[in-house]
């Protein structure tokens, strides 16, 4: 993209695909079937798909209690570092109430208010994500929900149960409602309510493709947080840029899935050329060397050569990254003019792994180019803002003739006559 770029900019970068209209029709008898037949349908669908016959979905306290008494303790170590640094994060996200005097005697107060209930869906498929459960559950957490439950799918290999490091996660958190159910059927469970689970207000938490479409399709029902597709990084690079560090992290996002997007946007013809000698070794000495040679091999990833970093930045920027990692001379800089991106990463030392577990940040963010207009998880996205309408008499009347021209301009007459009919006079015309 050397010289002037294209107009349609969105449209000429690296994308993956994902067609969540076609999993509706997938994922659209699932959810009825749920809706219908409750826990039945969901015990059924669990063995359907995860190869799985479980009694029942909610998971007992016991099996969470022994998953932390049987937690690697290093592992539990960097658990409660990893809620520490997001608690603290998240905490500083909490809104407080707002009243503004508008007119003597006439206010109006923003009330911050969380939903009442939550289901936090947290993936199982190639990987177990832990760390997952730690960004649903902490803002929710901090928000002030009342009422959390996770679903995770169950797993042969643990009879049944959720992945033990998941289970150990919720113990840590405190979130003693937690059910082995995965896929569409989760978010059906939670939207519709079983025998087993109530309703929930909202779900939220990163998904497959069946997930996001069952989140699409009882949107409505239920709040949502996005429809996650696969996990994105953009870097945006210079010739002050080490090719080691930039490989090593493009391979670690593309280490997800063979869809992941892995995008370098650099100035430097050198550097490319240096990431693309470094990326085989490295890739090599992974223990997930083939989804991740395929992961940046797709369409979905490469490498794009712009003529300054004014350029970079209008193409990630429209690129609009889940992740976005900056390399550049003066690169806290470059990072504040960035308009559209999931989470920046400033620098050599902020690499998006840490943003994954231990920056004190969500990893639960936009992808697909929806960070251009959405923003990660956080406190704010389980609180609705309520306002609080208080006029006194003498504020109303001082209203009055202003509201009942305006009602007469849209011809809600009605809506003025409302207000006269508190008042034993007439607003003149």
């Amino acid at each position: 993209m050397r010289g002037s770029l294209p107009e349609d900019l969105r449209d000429v970068l690296p994308r993956a695909e994902l067609d969540v209209e076609a999993a509706l029709e997938k994922v659209r008898p699932i959810c009825d079937d749920v809706r219908h037949r409750g826990a039945a349908a969901v015990r059924e669908l669990t063995a359907r798909f995860d190869g799985v016959e479980i009694a029942s979905a909610r998971v007992p306290a016991e099996a969470i209690d022994r998953a932390l008494a049987e937690l690697d303790p290093r592992v539990r170590a960097a658990l409660e570092e990893s809620i520490r640094r997001t608690r603290r994060v998240h905490r500083d996200q909490r809104r407080t109430d707002v009243t503004t005097q508008v007119v003597p005697g006439g206010t109006v107060t923003e009330r911050w208010v969380p939903v009442d209930r939550v289901g936090l869906y947290v993936p199982g498929g190639r990987a177990v994500y832990p760390s997952s459960v730690v960004m649903n559950v902490v803002p929710a957490q901090e928000a002030g929900v009342a009422s959390l439950a996770v679903a995770s799918p169950a797993q042969k290999e643990f009879g049944g149960l959720p992945h033990p490091t998941i289970l150990a996660a919720c113990a840590l958190l405190g979130v003693d409602e937690v059910y082995s159910v995965g896929g569409a059927q989760a978010v059906a469970m939670f939207a519709y309510g079983t025998e087993e689970c109530a309703p929930v207000t909202m779900v939220t938490g990163p998904g497959n493709i069946y997930v996001a479409a069952a989140k699409r399709l009882l949107k409505g029902l239920i709040g949502i947080d996005s429809e996650a597709g696969p996990t994105e990084i953009a870097i945006l690079a210079d010739e002050t840029a080490d090719p080691v560090h930039v490989a090593a992290d493009l391979i670690s996002q593309a280490e997800h899935d063979t869809i992941a997007a892995a995008v370098l946007v650099t100035t430097s013809p050198e550097l490319a050329d240096a990431v693309e000698k470094e990326l085989p070794g490295q890739v090599s000495a992974t223990r997930h060397s083939e989804r991740i040679t395929e992961a940046l091999s797709g369409k979905q990833s490469g490498i794009v050569l712009v003529s300054s970093i004014d350029d970079g930045l209008a193409v990630v920027d429209a690129y609009a990254a889940e992740h976005l990692e900056i390399h550049t001379a003066g690169a806290a800089a470059v990072a504040a003019r960035v308009r559209n991106a999931g989470a920046i990463f400033v620098g050599t030392y902020a690499p998006v792994s840490l943003g994954d577990y231990l920056a004190g940040s969500n990893h639960v963010l936009p992808t697909g180019g929806c960070a251009c207009h959405s923003s990660g998880l956080s406190v704010q996205s389980f609180l609705r803002g309520i306002h609080v309408v208080d006029y006194s008499r003498e504020a109303l009347a001082a209203a009055a003739a202003h509201v009942s021209v305006l009602a007469d301009a849209e011809d809600l007459p009605a809506h003025g006559a409302a207000i006269r009919a508190r008042f034993d006079w007439r607003v003149p015309e």
